[in-house]
């Protein structure tokens, strides 16, 4: 692992095989698919299609960053991975659809970001159903800030 921004974390458990994943959305194994959910099933927070590549290239994988975009295109759109944005940067971020409903708190500072382990909307969802009459699908939440070590660096300037 080439340890870039710490995005990425050694797991000593054996990784999953998404093999059996691809042919049931009706997609090939090929080695750019295998080693970009490898790269996302290692990462310890969402990471962009450059950081990606990045990776990629330190792993010795000749692809191009266009092959990386359409990859996770083709990926997100069969919901094995997830497609994030967020409101501070304009590039998307994407992570292992784990089918977990997910909130991230984000640094402005570092972009670091972290998972929040509960949803603090779903009480405010069905209170909203009930008054509105709006059958709620979904949201999205994402809380910004400084973490710790940015605060650190903040109050040092």
């Amino acid at each position: 692992m080439s340890g870039n921004l710490g995005y990425w974390e050694v797991s000593r458990t054996k990784r999953p095989d998404y093999s059996e994943d691809l042919k049931k959305k009706g997609l090939k194994i090929t080695k750019h698919r295998a080693a970009v959910l490898d790269i996302l099933e290692q990462s310890a927070q969402p990471v962009s299609a450059e950081q990606i590549f990045l990776e990629l290239k330190e792993r010795d994988v000749a692809v191009n960053l266009s092959t990386v975009y359409r990859v996770l295109e083709t990926l997100a759109e069969k919901k094995l991975i997830n497609k994030l944005s967020f409101a501070e940067d304009n590039r998307a971020f994407f992570e292992i659809n784990h089918m977990i409903h997910r909130h991230y708190l984000v640094c402005v500072g570092c972009k670091k970001m972290l998972a929040i382990d509960y949803c603090p909307l779903e009480g405010y969802e069905r209170a909203l159903e009930e008054k509105t009459h709006f059958k709620i699908s979904g949201h999205k939440l994402n809380i910004y800030g400084l973490c710790p070590v940015c605060q650190e660096k903040e109050q040092k300037k």
